[in-house]
């Protein structure tokens, strides 16, 4: 078989550590909790080969790279439809998996927001993720309030989501080597069904909070809810990175009362 180019386009950067790969795949540790895993963007097949020696999980492989498909369907004939040429962004995931699983992946650089974005509207299923990031976006993710890497991820993710950073990959690991360090983080779905809130308005409280950062909650939500409307709870004198998770769902259930 001959290799798969790494493509610029497609953010690739492939895996060439076998001792990291399999770090990556012992990261998954909610195993009684689900059978079935998919990886993202697998490329070459670094973690897949760890993976499809799991007797205890079912793998899915999805890469919108043609050329990886085709290279994956000739190493692993085994998988036949569990192997997916398409856009993980773009899947219905619900049409694929009809209980619980697991995402895995080293994930392109350029589409991590979208990626952990898409686990979230997924979190009624996707019950753990292990993957590898920019390491400022795995930092970014496990970031807790008041410092300055907080943020939209931050708040969402570890809305429903227990996040831990498990450890930092080199450069020189990869083919070809990205410019920085990489995180790997695990996300494992905690307790939380649903937020003791309107969800909707607190995705739009902590979206609008953090896209003016800078400036107080009365001015950062006047979009949200009008200035003429808001009191002087003291939530409204702070910035959004000072809020915690639960203070962003407080601050939610008084907007609701406000904007009755």
């Amino acid at each position: 078989m001959s290799l798969v180019r790494a493509k610029k386009h497609l953010g690739q950067h492939f895996l060439t550590d076998k001792k990291i790969a399999a770090k990556i795949v012992n990261g998954l540790v909610h195993t009684d909790q689900y059978r079935q895993v998919l990886e993202v963007g697998p490329g070459m097949g670094i973690l897949s080969d760890i993976l499809l020696e799991r007797e205890d999980l079912e793998t899915f492989l999805i890469d919108i790279d043609v050329e990886s498909y085709h290279f994956l369907q000739e190493k692993y004939p085994q998988l036949g439809s569990r192997l997916i040429n398409g856009d993980f962004l773009a899947l219905d995931l619900s049409s694929i998996f009809k209980e619980k699983y697991a995402i895995i992946g080293n994930f392109p650089y350029n589409i991590s927001s979208q990626i952990l974005f898409k686990i979230l509207e997924n979190r009624g299923q996707v019950v753990e993720m292990v993957g590898m990031f920019q390491k400022e976006v795995a930092e970014r993710c496990a970031s807790t309030s008041g410092t300055k890497d907080y943020g939209i991820l931050s708040v969402l993710i570890q809305a429903y989501y227990d996040i831990e950073y498990l450890f930092t990959v080199k450069p020189g690991t990869f083919n070809p080597p990205p410019k920085v360090n990489s995180g790997v983080i695990r996300l494992s779905r905690n307790q939380v069904e649903s937020l003791p809130c309107d969800e909707k308005l607190f995705w739009r409280t902590v979206k609008a909070g953090f896209n003016q950062r800078r400036k107080t909650l009365r001015n950062a939500l006047s979009g949200v809810v009008p200035k003429d409307k808001m009191d002087d709870h003291i939530f409204f004198d702070k910035r959004a990175e000072q809020l915690s998770v639960e203070q962003f769902i407080e601050l939610t259930q008084h907007l609701s009362h406000l904007s009755l």
